[in-house]
């Protein structure tokens, strides 16, 4: 699924209506080594994560069309994409009093404002537990 150029970096699909955020995280994530893909709601979320197949997803909540908890829902219960990490990026501060439905279905949270060094390396610890998964 990966092209010739740069088919060894993980592919990130970073999805936020919020187009400076979204670019500033791209940004990071292609200098920390990584492809990107953007998606800016939860329906173009969706479209480009089954023709994509990223690697990882980093999941704005608070989406237009789809929201993030819908669009991760719909991920998970797909064949195709539900082993992909969803790595849920919210401006609250809800991580922990989300429902147990929707703590099943995110991998992991990051609270936003974040650093761009601590999204990254939930990026990298995500795709080493699914290595470590798979490899099992």
């Amino acid at each position: 699924m990966t092209n010739a150029q740069g088919a060894d970096k993980p592919l990130v699909l970073v999805v936020d209506d919020y187009q400076d955020a979204r670019e500033m995280y791209a940004e990071y994530l292609e200098f920390s080594g990584f492809r990107v893909a953007q998606a800016q709601n939860g329906a173009e979320a969706l479209e480009k994560a089954f023709a994509l197949l990223p690697d990882v997803i980093l999941m704005d909540l608070s989406l237009p069309i789809i929201d993030g908890w819908e669009a991760t829902r719909r991920l998970k219960s797909d064949e195709r994409t539900r082993a992909i990490p969803v790595v849920a990026l919210t401006g609250h501060a809800m991580a922990g009093q989300a429902t147990g439905d929707q703590q099943v279905s995110c991998d992991a949270f990051v609270i936003k404002p974040c650093l761009p060094d601590a999204l990254v390396a939930e990026v990298r610890r995500v795709l080493a537990a699914r290595k470590a998964s798979a490899a099992r």
